[in-house]
């Protein structure tokens, strides 16, 4: 580790990297705004049009997305009580640098910029950052302190290299993207949609469609804590042969592996859903799994695993549709076979008795009698029985 010290104004450091014998470089700086707040934050330089404050105009430095995200996690830990912590975006110089590098600050006045335990905590978290494993992601839309970014990368291994402000979202060409994508080394981008007009979605959709990379929301962003982005892509392939408009919400229990298909016995998966879809979905997220559901579906028959969790997995799914069938229908056992049966009003028993349609029917759903003529007519008089049979190979050892 070299410390470099500068008389110059850190923003106008181009080349800086032709004098170092470096693979990154940290810049420890000051931050001042319009409206001061005690906060520290990270982000890497350029200009995304203009180059008002050092550097080039529509020129980027390159990021170190992993290293940035180390130490805006360490900053979180570390900071004194009263800073915020927060990626900035893309802004000012130098952005001639062909070493990956990114600022780190202290703002915004004189009292932080003083305040040893800030300067304490900066130091901390640069010395003991130790990146790991992360999925690099391009972050387009957000205010100057890029919240939605910031909070993603916190709750997962997701790494923002640059970060555009909103308002030049409607002048990025699909060179300024495609530069953005490689300055940042990303895999993916993320759209801040509610700072984004609908025109610069228009307008961003088409483009990076045409980049052919891949647009995740922060939902999914916030899935891949446990799994690789090779293991992410996998499960979106073998989505895609599933189902290819499938929507896929992952475990946080799911960890990295080969991807492994499993499909449930139709009967047994409909009777689940009939009865209670939302438990099997909200169980089912507690497996290590991968949730397809469709428009229309909640869940889909078929869930995405890993090769070593596939027959334990199965097991529990099953075991997990025969308890909630149980626990909303009147069942059976016997042996394999798992007995349903159901009792319904039947209308058209009604209509032979000469019950009329009304507060008569409401009354013998309730199990009530009604006088019709002076007959009396029970609920069991009017009701149909039907016993649906799912055959379940060891259910007896699920019950």
């Amino acid at each position: 580790m070299i410390i470099h010290e500068s008389n110059s104004r850190l923003i106008c450091l181009d080349h800086l990297d032709r004098d170092l014998d470096c693979d990154l470089i940290i810049f420890l700086s000051r931050h001042s705004s319009e409206h001061p707040r005690p906060v520290l934050t990270v982000h890497v330089t350029g200009n995304i049009a203009d180059a008002g404050l050092g550097g080039f105009a529509k020129s980027l430095a390159v990021a170190s997305p992993e290293w940035m995200h180390a130490v805006l996690g360490n900053l979180k830990k570390n900071a004194p009580e009263g800073y915020y912590i927060t990626y900035e975006v893309t802004h000012h110089g130098p952005t001639e640098l062909a070493t990956p590098s990114f600022f780190v600050e202290i703002g915004s006045t004189e009292k932080e910029w003083t305040d040893m335990r800030a300067g304490y905590a900066v130091a901390r978290s640069v010395l003991e950052a130790y990146p790991h494993e992360t999925i690099n992601v391009l972050g387009l839309g957000g205010s100057h302190y890029a919240r939605r970014e910031t909070e993603i990368a916190l709750q997962s291994r997701t790494a923002f290299g640059h970060i555009v402000h909103s308002r030049y979202v409607q002048c990025l060409d699909p060179s300024m993207i495609a530069g953005l994508i490689e300055k940042s080394q990303a895999k993916a981008v993320y759209i801040d949609k509610k700072a984004v007009d609908p025109s610069g979605m228009h307008h961003l959709s088409i483009v990076l469609a045409n980049l052919g990379i891949p647009r995740l929301s922060e939902r999914q962003l916030l899935q891949l804590r446990d799994i690789s982005w090779f293991t992410w892509e996998e499960i979106q392939r073998v989505a895609e042969e599933i189902s290819p408009r499938a929507w896929i919400d992952i475990s946080p229990r799911l960890k990295d592996g080969i991807p492994n298909v499993i499909r449930l016995p139709e009967d047994l998966f409909y009777e689940t859903i009939r009865i209670n879809p939302t438990g099997l979905k909200e169980g089912a997220g507690n497996l290590p799994v991968a949730i397809l559901s469709s428009k229309g579906s909640a869940v889909l028959p078929i869930f995405i695993t890993t090769e070593e969790n596939t027959e334990r997995i199965l097991h529990d799914l099953i075991s997990l549709c025969v308890t909630l069938i149980c626990s909303g229908e009147t069942t059976a056992v016997d042996g394999d076979q798992l007995i349903i049966s159901r009792t319904r009003f039947d209308p058209e028993k009604a209509r032979i008795l000469g019950i009329p349609k009304g507060p008569l029917y409401g009354e013998l759903l309730n199990g009530r009698t009604v006088r019709i003529n002076g007959r009396e007519i029970t609920s069991d008089m009017v009701q149909t029985r039907t016993t649906t049979c799912i055959r379940i190979p060891g259910l007896e050892r699920l019950i």
